[in-house]
């Protein structure tokens, strides 16, 4: 079972994406730090020395995935002062670092589903209102559930025909 390919992309040596959303993407996130940085921006972590703390990384690591997520618009610096101290910044989320919680915590829920003994990771997703877990998956327009069957990509713009010794494996 996967998603289906419509359209000129049903031919699959035929085609190719050099400007793949996901490779992209993982451009960005790739890195396990920073996943975990996002993870704690997410549980609502802002200053950089809870950053180092909570995800066990150095602080040059640190730096350079908050200067990268603050670059590409993730997160937003935010001047703060304690009193007796110099200004200082801390991290929030913008819009765009928000949009990221599905995938965030996709990857929790597969964690726990496929890598925690009996399925169950040390935390789970939850409604705050009804304490009911949330579940990350595929959603149709109108709310409905959607399983991997149901699912078809279709190209958004002209797709680059590959030469016929391409395998179209750039996607």
């Amino acid at each position: 079972m996967s998603v289906s390919l419509e359209g000129a992309l049903a031919d699959r040596g035929r085609w190719r994406i050099d400007n793949c959303s996901i490779a992209m993407a993982m451009e960005v996130l790739g890195a396990r730090s920073t996943m975990l940085v996002l993870r704690e921006a997410l549980y609502g972590t802002r200053r950089f020395d809870d950053f180092v703390r909570r995800t066990h990384s150095t602080d040059a690591i640190v730096a350079s995935r908050l200067k990268r997520l603050t670059e590409l618009g993730i997160l937003a610096k935010q001047p703060y002062r304690e009193a007796g101290k110099r200004t200082r910044s801390e991290y929030c989320l913008t819009a765009m670092g928000r949009d990221l919680l599905p995938v965030v915590f996709g990857l929790m829920q597969w964690g726990s589903r496929h890598l925690q003994p009996e399925g169950k990771g040390p935390l789970t997703l939850v409604e705050r209102t009804t304490g009911e877990p949330v579940v990350i998956e595929a959603r149709s327009g109108d709310g409905r559930s959607l399983g991997m069957d149901e699912l078809a990509l279709v190209a958004n713009f002209p797709i680059d025909v590959a030469s016929s010794d391409d395998d179209g494996s750039s996607i």
